[in-house]
């Protein structure tokens, strides 16, 4: 039987926020083969996910225009245009969480994110600033779905890992929660979240 749920933590990108790259990309890069090489060779999820270990821009960008300096305007578009990759929130989602946070829970928030965007999507999304607190990788130096992070976010907010449930996108990053010892639930939709949540004894 799984221990009471006193803690919930959300993921944020493509669980409370959309996340798309192509978005500007598909007019910087409008033919489509060459922006699926553009990501697949130049700027690609393993040269992003070092910002959200804590990597700045200037360095990142330096690192591949170096490699491919005809591409350097493409490159630096990225940084440049981070806004239009993050055009909406998830309505429902938000809608669960904020809840959760009126009903009473204890909820916060972990997520794979370069500290200056963080702070940029706090501004465009308000709602980031309503749980308890958030722990965010760029700000860190710890990636999902490392142990580490999910350690180091239990201490810093006091959470007991047993009655802890995370909400993650990323299946891998759910299997890093259970791992520290966490229970997790990967993220598909508000409408499965409602009944994982409910399965888990909170009710929605």
């Amino acid at each position: 039987m799984p221990a009471d749920i006193r803690h919930i933590v959300f993921d944020i990108g493509k669980v409370l926020i959309h996340y798309d790259p192509n978005l500007p990309y598909s007019r910087i890069i409008p033919d489509a083969e060459e922006r699926q090489w553009f990501f697949a060779n130049v700027c690609t999820h393993d040269w992003n996910i070092e910002q959200d270990r804590g990597r700045d821009w200037a360095q990142a960008e330096a690192l591949l225009i170096a490699q491919y300096p005809e591409r350097e305007t493409q490159i630096r578009a990225f940084r440049k245009h981070w806004a239009e990759m993050v055009p909406h929130a998830y309505d429902d989602s938000v809608a669960i969480m904020t809840g959760l946070i009126d009903a009473g829970h204890d909820v916060t928030m972990l997520t794979n994110f370069a500290a200056d965007t963080f702070s940029e999507a706090r501004q465009i999304y308000p709602f980031l600033n309503i749980p308890r607190g958030v722990t965010v990788s760029g700000e860190i130096g710890l990636i999902k779905p490392d142990v580490a992070i999910y350690q180091r976010h239990a201490r810093d907010f006091g959470l007991e890992p047993a009655h802890t449930i995370f909400i993650d996108d990323s299946y891998p990053n759910v299997e890093g929660a259970r791992a520290a010892g966490w229970q997790a639930v990967h993220f598909t939709g508000a409408e499965t979240l409602k009944a994982d949540l409910l399965a888990a004894g909170i009710a929605v």
